[in-house]
């Protein structure tokens, strides 16, 4: 069965820094493109990072490209989400999601119809 299992959401000032980690397990990362994508109160869900699991390619959200990185770790079945420079827009719910189909993994983010979807972790940012 596979599983996502976010951690490390928590409050940060502006400026500030946070890394969310995705557990995951139950299938092959090779096979698999695995991303975050958030949820603001009133918001659409918005496209944050994606990586490929065949390949290693990472794409970013026009609006964190620059101050957030994604990370695979294989050997810890985990993927991080390293985030710098926190801005009041980026609070939010952060999900951790994972697909079988490489296309879900796009320049753009912007495809947030992902199979597999973790419960979520609370990001806020406030001074």
């Amino acid at each position: 069965q596979v599983q996502l299992v976010e951690s490390g959401g928590g409050l940060v000032q502006p400026g500030g820094s946070l890394t969310l980690s995705c557990a995951h397990s139950g299938y092959s990362f090779r096979d698999y493109v695995i991303g975050w994508f958030r949820q603001a109160p009133g918001n659409e869900r918005e496209g944050v990072a994606c990586v490929r699991g065949i390949n290693g390619r990472k794409y970013y959200g026009a609006s964190v490209k620059g101050r957030f990185t994604i990370s695979a770790d294989n050997a810890r079945n985990t993927v991080s989400l390293q985030m710098n420079m926190l801005q009041p827009d980026d609070p939010a719910v952060y999900f951790c999601v994972a697909d079988s189909h490489e296309s879900m993994c796009d320049p753009d983010v912007a495809t947030p119809m992902y199979d597999l979807w973790g419960q979520g972790t609370q990001v806020t940012v406030s001074s």
